[in-house]
């Protein structure tokens, strides 16, 4: 198992009862959760993390870790220097019209609604939120971030799009909401303490040893390359950065900046140190660039439309096929999760493991 939220969270509890050993790619723990302290500014390495949950039971367990400080994620929207509140609420309806009443801004939405029948991802946010929101908010930062037109995108993946039509820019509705203090790292290395780790290693390397040694396997890399690319490589889209150190007190003043239109390369801008609420006389930002991936960067987000979800299935069924394999994670499942699902997943991937 790989030293991620799923691998981690598994042999936390399994080692209770079991002998574990954890085994990943990379040269630090904690997959993409890794924060690295820089000055005391605690670098979220792989992107913005916000832990949010309205499941007590996990808000519970993941605090025997670490404090965590309460944090509101609330991001804003630059389209080509107009600035928004997101998610889309009063705030946002009012930046962009005027308007100071919820039947106000219904009207509004209403007037510019896409009425007709939806078989994109352009058609369905337009037919919810209109043009107005949809072409500054929406249809550049998602090409961004998919690689594609919103024309060429389903529908399904923007069906959920938060509208609310209170002065609410909560962005997360659950009733558990922070940031550890002192970045995430720390967890990860509570949660392996006594638990042997071998970092830099490759489980393809020495395949037949870890299955000699071993009576179960959780394996939480990508599961077509575990299956040798059989049914074909699964897509994913991928994300790069670029850092800058300065020493300024602030660049931007706020954790979370989106760039929304289309001539901007990247998607958001984020400035660490108000995820800790720090006050040093310096600050590090990180510029965030969708890109494809191409099997040698990292798979983010699993692109799940019809013919990568019927070969995901098939994938699946084949692992099924095995007693000794669990296959767990972002990449042994193909599915972008939160961390409070992560750690559902394991702990509930455990308590079947137990009873075995």
């Amino acid at each position: 198992m790989g030293s991620g939220l799923f691998g981690a969270t598994c042999a936390y509890e399994l080692s209770k009862k079991f002998k574990c050993l954890v085994i990943d790619k990379r040269s630090h723990i904690g997959g993409n959760c890794y924060t690295e302290n820089l000055d005391g500014i605690h670098i979220h390495r792989y992107g913005a993390h916000i832990f949010h949950t309205s499941d007590k039971e996990i808000w519970e367990w993941v605090n025997q870790f670490a404090e965590f400080r309460q944090f509101v994620n609330s991001p804003i929207a630059n389209f080509n220097g107009e600035l928004y509140s997101l998610p889309f609420n009063m705030w946002t309806f009012h930046q962009l019209w005027g308007v100071k009443t919820p039947e106000e801004a219904k009207a509004k939405i209403e007037s510019q609604k896409f009425k007709g029948t939806i078989t994109n991802l352009e058609e369905q946010a337009r037919s919810m939120v209109g043009d107005d929101i949809y072409f500054k908010l929406i249809k550049g930062y998602t090409e961004k971030q998919w690689g594609k037109k919103c024309t060429e995108l389903p529908a399904s993946i923007i069906k959920r799009l938060p509208v609310r039509f209170t002065w609410d820019n909560n962005y997360f509705n659950d009733k558990y909401q922070g940031i550890p203090i002192g970045g995430y790292t720390q967890i990860f290395e509570k949660l392996l303490n006594g638990i042997e780790v071998q970092l830099e290693t490759d489980f393809f390397e020495k395949r037949d040893y870890y299955e000699s040694i071993a009576n179960k396997i959780i394996y939480t890399g990508p599961i077509d390359e575990f299956f040798d690319f059989e049914y074909g490589k699964l897509e994913y889209r991928s994300l790069k950065w670029e850092n800058t150190y300065m020493h300024t007190e602030s660049f931007q003043g706020h954790p979370v900046v989106n760039y929304t239109d289309d001539e901007t390369p990247y998607t958001r801008i984020i400035e660490h140190k108000y995820f800790d609420n720090q006050n040093q006389k310096r600050t590090y930002v990180s510029k965030e660039f969708p890109c494809d991936y191409t099997g040698d960067n990292e798979p983010y987000y699993p692109i799940r439309d019809e013919v990568n979800s019927e070969m995901y299935r098939k994938y699946k069924e084949l692992g099924e096929t095995s007693s000794k394999y669990i296959f767990g994670g972002r990449l042994g499942t193909y599915m972008y999760y939160d961390m409070h699902q992560v750690i559902g997943q394991a702990l509930s991937t455990v308590k079947k493991l137990i009873q075995i």
